[in-house]
Formats: structure tokens, C-alpha cells, sequence
């Protein structure tokens, strides 16, 4: 499936040809070196991507340099029909987890498969480019039976604060009231009268679209308090100026760019390019990590909208959507029981929608061990011991692995190269590989940063860029609370410049402060005549919250496992 970089520009564009295949000389791009043909020491060729398979690498069945010598060398390959069944990059900084997730995606995106990942560092945004073929790539390439090809990807930018790709929003009230309490920190007390506001609005149909609709809705269940606590529960003053400030501490931290509209559609995520290949999503992340609940808070949210609105699929011949959390951690960290709950049961149902989770990360210690036994497909890169939590790391690392007679596992994990990685992947009908020690196949487009004007002229073809560099700011909740006030004020102010009348007399008799307090009972006519079968003002206010409360339930929003809206 590889093409003929020669007739490609440096960055995304139309592809066209076909690729050499494996052990032929590819083609030079300019200004360099006519790569030799492959003498593939070690074994027959590699196959390329094909076959519903991903090259990761190739093994040598866990023994010595000798082995390369004959004719032990496994290609280590990651089934596509298998990829949903989510996975796990670990090791130490600087190890290659970034190129092995560069790989990846490479090879997901040739498949046809839409990617989206976070990139950290800034690294991945290499991938729209055409590599380079250098002289460790090719040689990388020849060691696991390949001839270095150069290739380039379909990229789209995103970037949650809109400097370094397309603004990514989300509404208030797709977020829902789980995540947006994490975000904030919440304790059960306050996030039990956020869970009011959103019940309250979404019963009422006053969308939270931003913060400011958020606060307006606060204000709103603040001043209301007394009449919502037979129904919803108390509503503290403290509780909602705690939430305030909260928000203040997000609006701080760049939140406020990420909540409004239009909001990300999942369906843009999910692009293949008109020559099939799959298009990788890079969510700029570099900036995001300073603010690392908004990041956590953010990925949890979009798998939990993949969850809520793709179809069941069953166990497709390939993942519908590949989804990868760099810097893992951060998604549970202080995270409570209740959350980390939802979260297993949202990785382990989603395969069934046709969605791939891979979490990145340093050590496999970072993932609770409920979801790390959701994943299957693993390349675990080197690890350092030098301390005793990191010892404990190594043995767990290594006891995750199923057993390869041939190889120390924990040992070999302490000794591993840069490029180099255990590998075992889902086979057969979803049984693991027995782990062996790989060297990870080089990637195809470039390795390191795009440039600054590069990765603009990336955005510029970019097929979403006119959807979401603009914002709206549309009615929602703080300009229907807005009217609401000022509907309420009209009829006072005419009643005041009227010296009163009649509407002032409603207003003295359901405030008991007119002369008509403290009349007879409205519902018998004075003197004790039969009763009137006029409605008293009680008896038309409560009919209207009736009927309020009956429209509100009528269109009453559903949400899922996260808090996410139901479609």
C-alpha cells in the first residue's frame, strides 16, 4: 500500500503510484544518495503492511546476535482485525516511544484507518512530511528486512487554545457535570449542585454553552435555592461561590477558549483521504500540559462522546478510529473510584463501537490495573532501575508479558537500546504473543517537528479549517436567563409608573404586602357567599410551574457513562 514518494511535496498532498517492493532499490528523493538494494542478512523480507497486518518490527526470538545469522528472525505484526482490542507504549524518556507511536499510526493510516493522537513534544507533526532517508533509517530498514521508502500523510492540526492547529471546542453541557467536576476539582458536595445546574437546564432547555452561560445558571439556582430544595436538594450559597471560583481558575488556564461552539464533530475525525489513506489527527499538546486536568478532562470527553455516538460494529476487519493518550497518567491521577469505574467500562464497551485505545506512557504502573487488562496489543521499551519503586515497575512490566522460555523478561527490559522493544501482540483468535525482544521498524515520514511556516501551510489545505477557525456565540443560557429578567421587570416598572393597579394588586396579594392582605380566603366570597370559581394568584402560579416542570421533563436530556449527552 506504500507510494512513490518522488511525485509527492514535502508535506500532505495527492498520492499517487505504487511503492517498490520490499528489497528493491526505492527511489532517491533530491539531493541525495541512491539508497542500495536491500542484502537482507537476516532472513527473507519483511512484508510490508498488507494482508489486514501492521509491520511493527522484527524479533529475533529472543536470543543472541548469533541468532540473526540464521534463519530465526519473526516479523512481529500488529492484526488490524485485532487493533481494537486497545494497547500500551510504555518506557523511559527518551527510550523511542514517540517514533514506535509514529509508526503506528503510520501504519493504521496506510490501512485506511483515521488516527488520533496527542502529540507531547511537538515530534509528531513530522508525519505530514516526506522522510528522509538517512543513513540510520535505512540501515534500521535493512536490519528488520525492509528498503527505506520514504512517504508523507494526511495530517489535520487541532489545538485546544487554536495557535498551532484548529480550535478544538466542546460545549458546557456536552462536557456534562462528572468531568466538568473533576475539572474543577470539585468535592461530592459541590459536584452534587453542579449536578442541579445541569439537571435544571437541561430540563428547561437553556443550553450551557460557555462559561458565561455556566455562571449564569449558577446565579440563577443560587438566587432560586429555596424553591429547588424539595426537589433537587439543598443548594448552599458557599457551594455555588466555590464553584465560581473554580471557574475563575479555569478561564485563567485558557478554559474558556475550549468551551463554546461549534464543537469538534466526531465525523471530522474520522477523514480518509481520496487516496484511501486514513488521516491522522494531532492534537497540539505542548501548551495543554500546563494544564494537565483540562487535558485529561478533554480526552475522557471525546471518548466518551466516540462512545455515545458511534453504532455497534461488533469486531470489525479494522478499527473505525484509532485513539491514542500520550502522557496517560494524567487521566488518573487523583482521579476518584466512581470515575476510574467509568472509565474501565467506557475502554472495555468501546471496542465494540470499532474504536482502538492505546495509552502511552512511562511505566505500566501508571494505568490501574482494571484497564490495563483491557489491553492487548503491547510494545514495552526500556526501563531504568535504579530505585526501588522502579524495580517493582520492571517486575510488573515484565509479569504483564506472556512468558517466552527463551528470554528473562525483566532483565531484557533493563537492557533494552533505543529502537529496541518487547513486543507482543493479539493473535490468532485475540491470545497474546509470547514477548520478544524487537527492533522497531523505522517510520516513514519525517522524524521531528515540522516547521513553523510548514505546518501553516498544512492547515491551510486543510479540509476543516473553514468549520472551525471562527467561533459563534449563539442564544443559550445567559441570554434566556437575561430576558427572563427583564420579562419579569416589564410588568413591575408599569405597574410603578401606573401608581400600582391591577397588576400591583397581584403583586401586593401574592407578596402579602398590599391592602389585600389579610382579607378573607380568595376561594369564598365575602360575607360567606357561595365560592368564587375565579383561580386565585397561588392557584395560577402553581398550575404554571406544573405546567413548566411537565414541558422541561418532556425534553429532558439523557446522558451517558461520562456524563457526555446521549444523541
Amino acid at each position: 500500500m506504500a507510494r512513490t514518494p518522488s511525485t509527492r511535496p514535502p508535506a500532505t498532498g495527492p498520492r499517487t503510484g505504487k511503492a517498490p517492493a520490499a528489497g528493491a532499490a526505492a527511489p532517491a528523493s533530491p539531493g541525495q544518495a541512491e539508497p542500495q538494494a536491500n542484502p537482507n542478512p537476516w532472513g527473507p523480507a519483511a512484508q510490508e503492511e498488507g494482508d489486514g497486518r501492521i509491520l511493527v518490527g522484527r524479533s529475533f526470538l529472543g536470543r543472541s546476535e548469533a541468532a540473526k545469522a540464521g534463519t530465526s528472525a519473526k516479523d512481529e505484526y500488529l492484526t488490524l482485525r485485532l487493533a481494537n482490542r486497545h494497547g500500551l507504549v510504555t518506557g523511559a524518556t527518551g527510550t523511542g516511544k514517540t517514533v514506535t507511536l509514529q509508526v503506528l499510526a503510520e501504519g493504521f493510516s496506510r490501512a485506511g484507518v483515521p488516527v488520533f493522537a496527542a502529540d507531547i513534544k511537538g515530534d509528531l507533526s513530522g508525519v505530514a512530511a516526506l522522510g528522509e532517508a538517512k543513513d540510520f533509517l535505512v540501515e534500521r530498514a535493512q536490519e528488520v528486512g525492509l528498503t527505506y521508502t520514504p512517504d508523507s500523510f494526511p495530517v489535520i492540526f487541532w489545538d485546544l487554545f487554536g495557535e498551532q492547529g484548529h480550535p478544538i471546542r466542546a460545549t458546557v453541557s456536552e462536557m456534562g457535570p462528572l468531568l466538568l467536576a473533576r475539572l474543577m476539582g470539585l468535592n461530592d458536595t459541590q459536584e452534587g449542585v453542579l449536578n442541579i445546574v445541569f439537571r435544571l437546564a437541561d430540563e428547561q432547555g437553556l443550553p450551557i454553552l460557555d462559561l458565561k452561560d455556566l455562571r449564569a445558571m449558577l446565579a440563577e439556582v443560587a438566587q432560586t435555592a429555596s424553591t429547588l430544595t424539595t426537589k433537587y436538594g439543598n443548594v448552599s450559597a458557599q457551594s455555588v461561590g466555590a464553584i465560581q471560583r473554580q471557574l475563575l481558575v479555569l478561564e485563567n488556564q485558557g478554559a474558556d477558549k475550549f468551551f463554546g461552539e461549534p464543537a469538534l464533530n466526531i465525523a471530522d475525525l474520522m477523514r480518509v483521504d481520496r487516496t484511501g489513506y486514513g488521516t491522522i489527527s494531532v492534537l497540539a499538546a505542548d501548551k495543554l500540559m500546563g494544564a494537565p486536568r483540562l487535558y485529561a478532562c478533554f480526552l475522557l470527553w471525546l471518548l466518551s462522546e466516540l462512545f455515545e455516538r458511534l453504532p455497534e460494529v461488533g469486531d470489525p476487519d479494522k478499527p473505525k478510529l484509532v485513539f491514542f493518550f500520550d502522557e496517560a497518567h494524567l487521566l488518573f491521577d487523583e482521579a476518584p473510584k466512581a470515575l476510574l469505574e467509568k472509565v474501565e467500562q467506557v475502554v472495555r464497551l468501546i471496542r465494540s463501537k470499532g474504536v482502538g485505545v492505546y495509552f502511552v506512557s512511562q511505566n505500566p504502573l501508571d494505568i490501574p490495573e482494571s484497564v490495563l487488562a483491557q489491553l492487548g496489543n503491547r510494545v514495552q521499551h526500556a526501563l531504568r532501575a535504579f530505585t526501588p519503586r522502579d524495580q517493582k515497575a520492571v517486575k510488573a512490566a515484565a509479569e504483564t508479558f506472556r512468558p517466552n522460555p527463551d528470554l528473562d523478561t525483566a532483565q531484557v527490559i533493563m537492557e533494552l537500546g533505543k529502537g529496541e522493544a518487547l513486543v507482543s501482540m493479539l493473535e490468532g483468535n485475540g491470545v497474546p504473543s509470547m514477548v520478544e525482544r524487537t527492533l522497531i521498524r523505522p517510520p516513514s515520514g519525517r522524524i521531528g517537528p515540522l516547521s513553523v511556516e510548514e505546518r501553516a501551510a498544512v492547515m491551510a489545505r486543510s479540509p476543516v479549517g473553514h468549520i472551525y477557525d471562527a467561533p459563534i456565540d449563539r442564544e443559550s443560557a445567559f441570554e434566556m436567563l437575561q430576558k427572563r429578567i427583564e420579562e419579569k421587570a416589564a410588568p413591575q416598572e408599569a405597574a410603578a409608573s401606573d401608581g400600582g393597579g391591577f397588576l400591583g394588586g397581584v403583586l401586593d396579594s401574592v407578596l402579602g404586602t398590599g391592602p389585600a392582605a389579610g382579607r378573607a380566603p380568595s376561594g369564598t366570597a365575602r360575607g360567606g357567599g357561595r365560592p368564587s370559581t375565579r383561580m386565585t394568584t397561588t392557584e395560577v402560579v402553581v398550575n404554571q410551574v406544573a405546567r413548566t416542570v411537565a414541558t422541561g421533563l418532556g425534553r429532558a436530556i439523557l446522558r451517558g457513562i461520562l456524563g457526555s449527552i446521549r444523541r
